[in-house]
């Protein structure tokens, strides 16, 4: 299993639409990656270095890179449906946890 993270970092000009996040853009995403999504999330992230943040957990690196090869173009081609600036996206492990 991987996790998925993807940053919003806050500038002086930047927008961000939570609404359309939560309600549009992670759906899409979450069905791109179809079964091998097991959960996804965000957060709003207050004054600090980053507006936002999305999460998925996705069943193995193949699986996310198979989507993304697929559905990436439609996916990054939303992002200014909901924020000016470029995110940034972390991909690890997951190694320990809590159900």
């Amino acid at each position: 299993m991987i996790a998925v993270t993807i940053l919003y970092p806050r500038t002086d000009d930047s927008t961000f639409d939570m609404d359309y996040y939560t309600g549009t853009h992670m759906p899409m995403f979450a069905d791109a990656l179809g079964d091998a999504c097991k959960n996804w999330g965000a957060a709003a992230m207050g004054d600090g270095k980053y507006a936002a943040m999305g999460w998925a957990v996705v069943d193995s690196q193949d699986a996310f890179n198979a989507a993304m090869a697929e559905h990436g173009a439609k996916i990054m081609g939303d992002v200014p449906n909901y924020t000016n600036v470029q995110p940034e996206l972390l991909v690890g492990e997951i190694t320990g946890g809590s159900q």
